[in-house]
Order: C-alpha cells, then structure tokens, then sequence
C-alpha cells in the first residue's frame, strides 16, 4: 500500500508533515506499506523516514518523480539520500506531474504523456547527479517506466540499470 500522486505535499510544509504521519499510521495498521515522506522538508522527512521503519515496519518509501518542481538529484536531499542508503531501502520512484505541465500536455491525459517523461527526468536526474553511484545500496522499483529503455543508450546504463527494477502498477 502507498500514496502515489499528488503524494502529501501540497504547498505547506507543516500539513505535508501531518498528512505523511497520517497516511502512515492507517497504512500501517491495514498491510504492508511503503511510507510516504513529506518532501521537500527534508529535516521532516528524515523523521518520518525514522518513524516509519522504527516504528510502523515500513516495508519501503515512495517517492514522486519531483515535488514541488524539485527532482530526486536535488542537493538538499543528500541527507535523506544517505539515511535510505544506510538502510539499503526499497524505494518505489512514482511519477507526478512536471512543473508547468499543462503548458506541455497539450490537453492529453497526463498519466498518459507526462508520467513517463517525468520518470524518466527523474531517474536520468539521480544518474546524472551521482546520486546512484554515492549510494548503491538502495534498490529502486520504477513504475510507468516504459519510455526508459528508449533512453537506456543515452544515459550511463551501468548506473541505471543497477538499482532499478521495474514495475507497471497501472497495467
């Protein structure tokens, strides 16, 4: 069970930090979970990350493609990074939305156009800031992954394709 897009962040970092807690607490008490972390807090996601697998047994973390414009590679998250790596997590990499979609989703369904673009952003994102070869021991799983074999050549697949598993949740 996880929390896919919009995930919990909606512009306030305090109401992200109690939906995450939330959705976290029920998820726990139904199934096996992945935690939802309030991102891009990254102080409040380190605590909830904590909390999750301290606390509730996580069985992972889920995170979207970017939040808030922000993607994976983004300096700041070195913390939460590391703190994943230490803990050899499972991480579902979900995609959502890119910034100014509707100027680009040309009126399409965006789960249909700009989910696996943004996936693809993301993961190309985590390849080319290091963020893979600084920490290998977590193991990603991608979903609406598709247009990512098309890429394969363009990016260093070494690193890609070392951490990633991939999965179609939607098919």
């Amino acid at each position: 069970m996880s929390i896919p897009s919009p995930g919990v962040h909606f512009g306030d970092d305090f109401r992200a930090r109690v939906l995450a807690r939330r959705v976290n607490e029920l998820a726990a008490e139904r199934s096996s979970f992945l935690a939802s972390l309030p991102l891009p807090d990254v102080d409040a996601a380190l605590a909830e990350l904590d909390y999750a697998y301290d606390v509730l047994h996580a069985d992972g973390i889920i995170l979207l493609s970017n939040v808030t414009g922000l993607y994976p590679g983004e300096p700041s998250w070195e913390p939460l990074w590391r703190a994943l790596n230490e803990r050899s997590a499972q991480v579902l990499l979900h995609p959502t939305s890119p910034p100014q979609w509707r100027q680009v989703a040309l009126d399409r369904p965006r789960a249909l156009i700009e989910f696996p673009f943004d996936i693809a952003r993301a993961v190309t994102d985590l390849t080319l800031t290091g963020v893979l070869t600084r920490h290998p021991d977590i193991r990603f799983t991608i979903s609406h992954g598709d247009l990512l074999g098309c890429l394969a050549d363009r990016i260093d697949e070494s690193a890609l394709w070392k951490n990633f598993t991939y999965t179609d949740c939607c098919r």
